[in-house]
């Protein structure tokens, strides 16, 4: 006490002893804590379908929520290919120092030419600012973070309707607002591209628009090369901010190049856009957390500030990339027979997804359907919008034990030759 009494006043003191202070009484005491404000999140969704997947006991469960690959049996599948480049890379004996704040520069360099072609004029004239990201949610989380400082519009990203869940909370957690236009046609199970040209006609100058560049998530359509046509000359028009998300490069068609078709159109018409890239899907990195962000810049000076702002919020957050899977990426796409062997076994999954939606298409006319199911053939990647309502969710998971999300939305991964045709029966039970 006497000691306080040398630094406080002797009524600050007595305050802190709990003399004189405010009345308080017990429960308040007893319930009051540094972080008693704190407010519950909402769960994730997905996660949610997994923890109740998880908790099933019916040896017949499904998981068709989750948006990684599974095999016939299945099973997590990892690639030979990735597995003999991390051969290679344990035979070189490399250390484990941080990265750059940037990332892997070798990587980042055969990123870009993977997603923008090796004849790309931005990257031989050094004009894209690219860094090495936690995947695609990283690259999505830095770039709304950028924007948000740097962006002289950046009030609000406009996002398709629907589009992945996650899109929303990482702009509206940067401090941006979001708002929709119209994409899928709930109707005819199509792109609804007559009302995304008016939509997007709707969208003030400047403004900031999402694109998935192939492969949407959820519904597996996406315009045709003559609706990207249309759609950068609009964006040109208008004078909008493109950003790309580009999760599923060579899940549309098998063939990479094609998939990137959207992102190479806009450069090579001299726009200005940004590009988030993901390694998760087409190489299986799911856990290595693998990607790149890309904004293009007008001048080398502009670039180079550009990649000075996004360090710095890389250092402030998470300070470094992870390495393992950038030098993955950059044995594979380095290595030319290593590269032809991903080749092949990406189109060999592709392949997998395109024969397992004939098949489940195929099972529900079996089953008598009356519906018209030729949608879940035409969509394309690792998901299928189905149609199904929400109380047929409900119904289906509550009676046949198969999980997916609310919208209907389902992985085609996690449909295989054994379980197709319970698949499709239960999908026919709950619409008929």
């Amino acid at each position: 006490m006497q000691h306080l009494q040398n630094y406080f006043p002797t009524l600050v003191v007595e305050t802190l002893l709990g003399r004189n202070s405010p009345k308080i009484s017990r429960h308040e005491r007893k319930t009051s804590t540094w972080w008693s404000g704190v407010p519950k999140a909402s769960p994730d969704s997905i996660f949610g379908i997994v923890e109740a997947f998880k908790k099933d006991e019916t040896p017949h469960k499904i998981n068709l929520s989750v948006g990684a690959y599974r095999d016939d049996n299945g099973k997590p599948y990892v690639l030979p290919s990735v597995l003999k480049a991390e051969e290679i890379l344990k035979s070189k004996n490399l250390n484990k120092e941080y990265a750059l704040a940037e990332g892997l520069s070798e990587f980042n360099s055969l990123s870009f030419d993977y997603a923008f072609g090796t004849c790309n004029e931005v990257g031989k004239k050094g004009l894209n600012a690219t860094v090495q990201t936690l995947s695609g949610t990283g690259a999505l989380s830095l770039f709304a973070s950028f924007a948000k400082k740097f962006f002289p519009h950046a009030k609000t990203m406009y996002l398709p309707k629907p589009t992945w869940g996650n899109h929303a909370p990482v702009f509206k957690n940067a401090g941006l607002e979001t708002k929709d236009y119209k994409y899928y046609d709930f109707k005819t199970f199509g792109l609804d591209y007559d009302g995304m040209l008016e939509d997007l006609c709707k969208v003030p100058e400047h403004s900031m628009v999402l694109f998935h560049a192939c492969a949407h998530n959820p519904t597996g359509m996406d315009p045709s090369k003559e609706q990207w046509e249309e759609l950068c000359e609009l964006v040109k028009q208008k004078k909008l901010f493109a950003f790309f998300d580009m999760a599923y490069q060579g899940f549309a068609t098998e063939n990479p190049d094609n998939d990137a078709f959207a992102v190479r159109h806009f450069s090579k018409n001299n726009l200005k856009f940004a590009v988030a890239q993901s390694y998760s899907k087409n190489l299986g990195l799911y856990g290595e957390r693998t990607g790149t962000l890309t904004v293009i810049a007008d001048s080398q000076e502009e670039r180079a500030k550009i990649i000075s702002q996004l360090k710095t919020l890389i250092r402030t957050t998470y300070s470094n990339p992870p390495i393992h899977g950038a030098r993955i990426v950059t044995e594979i796409l380095s290595n030319s027979q290593l590269k032809k062997e991903w080749m092949a076994e990406l189109k060999g999954m592709v392949q997998r997804l395109v024969s397992i939606r004939k098949a489940l298409r195929d099972a529900l006319v079996k089953e008598g359907s009356k519906h018209n199911w030729d949608h879940i053939v035409k969509q394309v990647g690792m998901f299928s919008y189905t149609g199904m309502k929400p109380e047929q969710v409900d119904k289906i998971t509550k009676e046949h034990h198969i999980y997916l999300t609310k919208d209907g939305r389902i992985s085609i991964a996690g449909v295989t030759t054994k379980n197709v045709e319970y698949i499709a029966c239960a999908m026919h039970q709950v619409t008929k």
